[in-house]
């Protein structure tokens, strides 16, 4: 694929999240991305909060934002859209604009002087009122700016806001692309020693004998560590383990910020090390002859994570911390395996057991599971009422873009394949996560955000399991997951012209009333046999989203409605009284 190709292919994703003329493209794409970035693992569970304005002489934007669950990381995100049909060059000048536009109305929360400006029942004004709560105790702030065009320039000048740095980063379309196309977010974390420790890292160093991963032994500078997680940040976490880790001073944490600014010098003795995988090492010969490593090519720490994160705000917030005497202990594995899906099981089997002493959920590196195995089984055997499309479960990261780069080996066999199985039958781990979770209406578990609905997903399932009762996959079922995906993507596409802001919230909960009202009468196996739903249900659906959107803001009483939404007291609240009976004669039930 090309980044013409994806671009078009962009395009066409936008085009089918919208109604007809619907006007909300610039909304949708940023939706597109900011997803991409937390399964990327570069921020959090995001919302889309649109807000365009004047404060005095200033104009501010926003389109979305993303919280820790610690409130001690914010994401601010603006949309720099324009509806590109061909690959377009983006001026720093517009991205800078963008960009200090989000910047002011980041400051003017800060300081307490916008959320009295603006209309209560707002989303931005919750938010403002969050912000200006969390803001002094955050650790990390930054502004993603957001386009479909080709920026010259990925990243701009720290700010400072309120005393503190805040990092400024673009996500153009070709940095998108980059990331989808590899399916691999870490291509981009390039670590070269000679630059970040002045010369290359002596190590020991064991070529792997079975030929799917090599192995060194090595020891890094504290100083170059804090560096990494300065220009990386989270990104180095691998993203199915403690993707975001809490970084303030408790337990473990504290331990280490304590042995680091009292007896930096022993942190080698007291600190059990990291775990690395990379996907490309370099080796040179150190300033002692012995081998060394002189760069790391898609580094990414799948143990240590809590150490990583605590050196760098140890010395963020204790800047006279003495670095230079600190050496972290290091395995590095350098991954030789090029199959996306055999690399994937290895790097979860290497987490699983790096990890085997710490209270990671099994769930997290569940790609290799029986249940996922076998969903992805039989969506390469049970296909469309046609007889010639298939829907594609993503059960390893990539999977379906190395689909289209393996078989599509011509013009004319990747249009094929794309015709067959296009990118909107594309299920991924998450995604299935959150269509079941809906369906058997749990709503506020499924507004915890796409990583949260899947643990408790996986915790289900392994509950079920211990009872005697696993669910098993077959042909019946992965047919109804079909169908539930195709039932939660029209109910978001109908809410989306209904509902000003909390689009992700209101389509789970209506999901919930769907399920909830209609329960067995509701045919599943002719919304897969239509492969989509009737005017009639989504008539249905309309009047009931609306119904969600106002009880909703009614039950949060001033809170906001994205938190409130994940809280089990809000779907009580929601479901204490019924919802309007249906009135409309849908053809999906079995009475229609």
């Amino acid at each position: 694929m090309t980044l013409d190709d994806f671009l078009a292919e962009t395009r066409a994703e936008i085009a089918a999240q919208m109604s007809e003329g619907s006007p909300f493209a610039e909304l949708v794409f940023c939706e597109v991305v900011m997803q991409h970035l937390v399964d990327a693992g570069m921020t959090f569970e995001p919302v889309v909060c649109h807000f365009q304005g004047k404060v005095g002489n200033a104009n501010l934007r926003l389109s979305g934002y993303a919280i820790s669950d610690d409130a001690d990381q914010l994401d601010l995100f603006v949309s720099l859209y324009g509806g590109f049909e061909a690959l377009t060059p983006v001026q720093d000048q517009d991205s800078k604009t963008a960009a200090q536009q989000c910047v002011r109305f980041l400051e003017l929360c800060a300081a307490g002087r916008l959320a009295d400006k603006l209309d209560p029942s707002s989303d931005a004004h919750s938010l403002a009122l969050t912000i200006r709560e969390i803001y002094d105790g955050l650790e990390q702030v930054r502004v993603f700016v957001l386009t479909d065009g080709v920026a010259k320039s990925k990243s701009f000048k720290p700010r400072d806001v309120g005393g503190k740095s805040v990092r400024l980063e673009v996500m153009d379309i070709e940095r998108l692309f980059r990331h989808r196309s590899e399916g691999k977010p870490r291509d981009e974390l390039v670590v070269d020693f000679n630059e970040v420790s002045g010369s290359p890292l002596p190590c020991v160093f064991v070529p792997g004998e079975t030929g799917d991963y090599d192995y060194a032994l090595t020891a890094v500078p504290g100083e170059a560590l804090r560096h990494v997680y300065e220009k990386f940040g989270p990104r180095l976490l691998e993203a199915n383990v403690r993707s975001f880790l809490s970084v303030k001073a408790k337990g473990v944490n504290a331990g280490i910020q304590s042995t680091l600014r009292a007896a930096p010098e022993r942190f080698m003795a007291f600190n059990n090390g990291i775990v690395l995988v990379a996907d490309e090492m370099k080796l040179a010969r150190a300033e002692d002859g012995s081998p060394g490593i002189v760069w790391l090519r898609g580094m990414q720490i799948v143990n240590g994570g809590q150490t990583t994160a605590s050196i760098y705000f140890a010395k963020k917030k204790y800047p006279e911390t003495d670095l230079s005497k600190v050496r972290v202990p290091a395995k590095i594995i350098v991954m030789k395996e090029e199959d996306p899906a055999k690399e994937e099981a290895l790097v979860s089997d290497i987490s699983r057991y790096a990890n085997s002493q710490n209270a990671v959920r099994q769930s997290d590196l569940s790609a290799n599971k029986p249940f996922h195995v076998d969903v992805e089984r039989l969506s390469l055997t049970v296909y469309c009422p046609d007889g010639v499309g298939r829907w594609f479960y993503e059960r390893a990261a990539g999977s379906y873009n190395t689909l289209l780069s393996r078989e599509g080996t011509t013009p004319a066999r990747l249009k094929a394949l794309k015709d067959s199985v296009p990118a909107s039958r594309k299920i991924t781990k998450t995604e299935l996560a959150k269509y079941l979770m809906a369906w058997e209406a749990r709503p506020d578990v499924v507004s915890l955000g796409t990583q949260k609905c899947f643990d408790r997903f996986m915790t289900g399932l392994a509950e079920a399991e211990a009872v005697g009762t696993p669910v098993v996959p077959d042909p019946t079922f992965f047919k109804a997951l079909v169908a539930k995906s195709l039932v939660f993507k029209a109910v978001h596409k109908t809410a989306r012209p209904l509902v000003s802001a909390f689009l992700a919230n209101v389509a789970a909960y209506t999901v919930a009333v769907v399920a909830l009202s209609y329960r067995d009468a509701f045919d599943l196996e002719k919304v897969w046999r239509n492969q989509g739903v009737s005017y009639q249900f989504l008539e249905q659906v309309g009047i009931w989203a609306r119904e969600v959107n106002e009880r909703l803001h009614e039950t949060a009483n001033g809170k906001m409605i994205s938190e409130w939404a994940k809280r089990p007291e809000c779907k009580e609240a929601m479901f204490s009284h019924p919802f309007s009976p249906p009135s409309v004669d849908v053809p999906e039930t079995r009475r229609g």
